[in-house]
């Protein structure tokens, strides 16, 4: 029998029967954080994925190669695919079409077991009712038959019978919906760069599909289109665009055994750091789970193994851990499973434990194998475990050090640290300031109950640039660690810190910025989970002061500052004569305008940092921050044109 004539009727079989109904549409609207986690922005953009959830099913199924995603200009969503078309016929448990059924009961779907589809992302079969239940207005159309079928909902509620609204070559189903403000107070508007960089994601797990996402709300409409024939390995690619890379194709190895298919592409930099993202039927698991699992045994098990019988290793060392073994490695582990077992509806861990044993048994293989037969990059991969592991034991001999000396106990708090009097954690700041001149200002300036003064004297270590050992050494850094309380790297304790407001306070120049990105890296690199919390935050200290008389009216960073200092000196009186003072460093303002501009709560402007998409912090870390300098200077040959004033 051809794969043709398979799919052919497999997709004649694809009919009502198959739909399958577990319960009815209810209590949705009342609890909507139940189903789509939240009603935050995470939540709206939830909506698009259930959707497009049931086109890639379609594509595992092997039935559809095309989705498009469209935001229209009222701020609506159209998903539409090139598959067989969701079933009109009738269902036979609710008398109603089956696509209303789809649309309007929960637990309604090809994905029970009827037959409708082996693999699947849209597990708990909610996906298509509850965008229903939380949209104003919702319309599908299916194509299918030579005939277009269309049927139109409010609030989960039919409005009219499924009918045929003309004829069609085309088949697929098209899903246009309206968020409800009503359930979505937060937010209705939808956020392109983060549906596009999820787009992008589905079209590298699943190789060969072609997946594009317009958007109509701006002037110039914008279409991104995406398709990789090389999948997760062009992904990997993608990861380390702006890396030095130790070998020039990912690893890359594919096999199948009991129904469940495994995909690992993965490739080393020259970095320090572990990138890994692991997918089970193209759901990211943010929290691994047992794919994840089998990926690191088997890796630390087979480079341990291809070390020793290629004496690279003696008899006598000691194996590499687990640690050392994934530094600097970037990889994408995609399994697709035809039953997974996810914690949760928010689906960020999977729990098979035979997907454990498979991931494991299948890796192994085929990477031994392929060390096997590149002995050159399997010997660059075992040198750059030892390397790690050498640094690993220096690092650990540093804690032991500085444990002794007592400089990382928060009793041995740093001498320049001027703390607050306040122990309440979610009360206390922490200013880290950039000199002692501003330090003594803050100082003088803050308020003792909740605001801590930490001064740094110069530029931190870059730590993209250094191994731990390095790092531990830089008292600075060692300063920091301490006063926040909450260890570093893997040993870091975010329910420890002794400051639920982390600020980062540098002069609005050339170096006040290198010193604000130096820090960044660091907390992004060994402190991430405190930037997760929004912990993290920048001190916008004014750019101007216009004195007039006894009155002084500062004006704000920002793309404006020169356009408001403009509007602001055409505002007052010509005499006295203003005075305009530009700020070049926090050195020049005393303490009390430092407290009334910077730190005053109830003045001051700050930004929240936060990782709305990890990938491209990393990215932008590593061309920020790494040893490559081509994309640096790509970067600032790109974006020199936006820079207005540069104080050096």
């Amino acid at each position: 029998m051809t794969e043709e004539k398979s799919l052919r009727e497999r997709a004649q079989e694809y009919d009502a029967s198959q739909i399958q109904v577990l319960e009815g549409l209810e209590a949705v609207r009342k609890r909507p954080g139940m189903y789509i986690g939240s009603t935050s922005t995470e939540g709206l953009h939830h909506l698009v994925w259930e959707i497009v959830d049931n086109s890639i099913d379609e594509v595992l199924a092997g039935f559809a190669t095309t989705i498009q995603v469209v935001i229209e200009k009222d701020n609506s969503i159209t998903v539409s695919d090139d598959g067989r078309g969701i079933p009109v016929d009738i269902q036979a448990k609710t008398g109603r079409p089956a696509v209303e059924t789809v649309y309007t009961i929960l637990h309604a779907g090809g994905k029970f077991g009827g037959g409708g589809y082996k693999v699947s992302g849209g597990l708990h079969g909610v996906g298509a009712s509850v965008v229903n239940a939380l949209s104003t207005s919702l319309d599908v159309r299916v194509f299918k038959n030579g005939k277009v079928y269309f049927q139109e909902y409010r609030r989960g509620a039919v409005v009219d019978d499924l009918k045929i609204i003309g004829d069609t070559e085309k088949h697929g189903t098209m899903v246009h919906f309206i968020p409800d403000p009503e359930i979505f107070t937060e937010s209705t508007e939808f956020n392109f760069d983060k549906l596009a960089t999820r787009v992008r994601e589905l079209a590298f797990l699943n190789r060969g599909m072609k997946i594009s996402i317009e958007d109509l709300r701006m002037e110039e409409p914008v279409l991104r289109e995406y398709h990789y024939d090389g999948g997760i390995k062009s992904y990997v690619e993608h990861l380390n665009a702006t890396k030095a890379v130790l070998f020039d194709e990912p690893v890359y190895v594919e096999g199948e055994q009991q129904d469940i298919t495994v995909e690992v592409a993965m490739q080393y930099t020259d970095g320090y750091h572990t990138n890994i993202l692991s997918f089970a039927n193209n759901i990211h698991t943010y929290e691994g789970g047992t794919h994840e699992f089998g990926f690191k045994t088997a890796l630390t098990r087979v480079i341990n193994d291809y070390a020793r019988k290629q004496k690279i290793m003696k008899d006598n060392d000691e194996n590499l851990s687990g640690e050392d073994v994934r530094e600097g490695l970037t990889a994408v582990i995609s399994i697709k499973h035809p039953d997974p077992q996810f914690e949760g509806q928010t689906k960020t861990k999977l729990g098979n434990s035979e997907v454990r044993t498979v991931t494991d048994r299948l890796f192994s293989e085929n990477l031994s194998k392929f060390l096997m037969e590149n002995p050159s990059v399997g010997r660059k991969i075992v040198e750059k475990g030892i390397l790690a592991a050498k640094a690993r034991l220096a690092a650990k001999r540093a804690r032991e050090v500085t444990r002794r000396k007592g400089a990382l106990e928060i009793s041995n708090l740093p001498g320049k640290l001027a703390d607050c009097s306040s122990n309440d954690p979610e009360k206390c700041e922490l200013f880290i300031v950039e000199g002692d001149s501003a330090g003594g200002s803050a100082k003088q300036g803050r308020s003792r109950e909740f605001q801590a003064i930490l001064p740094i004297r110069g530029k931190i270590l870059n730590v993209e640039k250094a191994s731990m050992d390095k790092i531990l050494a830089n008292e600075e850094i060692r300063s920091l660690f301490t006063a926040m309380g909450t260890g570093f790297g893997a040993d870091f304790d975010v329910s420890k810190a002794r400051y639920h407001k982390l600020v980062i306070m540098t002069d609005a120049d050339v170096d006040g910025a290198h010193i604000r990105t130096l820090l960044l890296t660091l907390f992004y690199r060994y402190m991430r989970p405190i930037v997760e919390a929004g912990y993290v935050y920048i001190a916008q200290p004014p750019l101007y002061g216009i004195k007039q008389g006894k009155n002084i009216t500062y004006i704000q960073p920002g793309k404006n500052a020169e356009e408001e200092l403009q509007q602001k000196l055409n505002e007052l009186p010509a005499s006295p004569k203003p005075n305009i003072q530009r700020y070049k460093g926090l050195g020049e303002m005393d303490d009390h305008q430092l407290w009334e501009t910077t730190m005053d709560p109830e003045n001051r402007l700050m930004l929240r940092v936060s990782v709305d998409d990890a990938i491209e912090a990393d990215q932008v870390f590593e061309m920020l921050m790494g040893d490559r300098v081509e994309p640096r200077r790509a970067f600032i040959e790109e974006n020199a044109h936006y820079v207005k004033n540069l104080d050096i």
